[in-house]
């Protein structure tokens, strides 16, 4: 059965957020790779966080927002001069869209091998339930 994902938890660009829910931060953020998956009883966001301390990271839902920040200390790169380089030093930060049909007290994080998993438990009204009949 195919569901609403994009429904539930979608990227959320700049122009898409409404005064009240944009936020100005000086410096430079990078926007890690995210992927998001359904399972029955959640939607699951992966995120690559390479580098990043569980300490360093900071998840926020405010109303239907959620802001995952994560930051890099980059004093250890300062004395590095980069030949070629791909890995971004410095902070992160990605915006959902979080519909009402996840359970926004439900929410949990681990963090392992580089990779931020953030499981947001479906509402219970948002699961698929049998109907028996008689």
């Amino acid at each position: 059965m195919v569901s609403e994902v994009s429904q539930e938890v979608t990227p959320r660009g700049k122009r898409e957020l409404t005064q009240a829910e944009e936020r100005t931060e000086a410096g430079k953020f990078f926007s890690p790779y995210t992927d998001i998956h359904e399972t029955d009883r959640a939607v699951v966001v992966t995120m690559e966080v390479p580098g990043v301390d569980k300490n360093a990271i900071d998840i926020q839902l405010e109303k239907d927002v959620l802001t995952i920040k994560a930051s890099i200390d980059s004093s250890k790169y300062e004395s590095l001069r980069p030949i070629y380089s791909e890995y971004n030093v410095g902070n992160f930060v990605r915006t959902f869209a979080v519909s009402m049909k996840i359970d926004g007290s439900g929410i949990s994080a681990t963090v392992a091998d580089g990779v931020l998993t953030v499981e947001l438990p479906k509402a219970k009204e948002a699961m698929a339930r049998r109907i028996a009949v008689s």
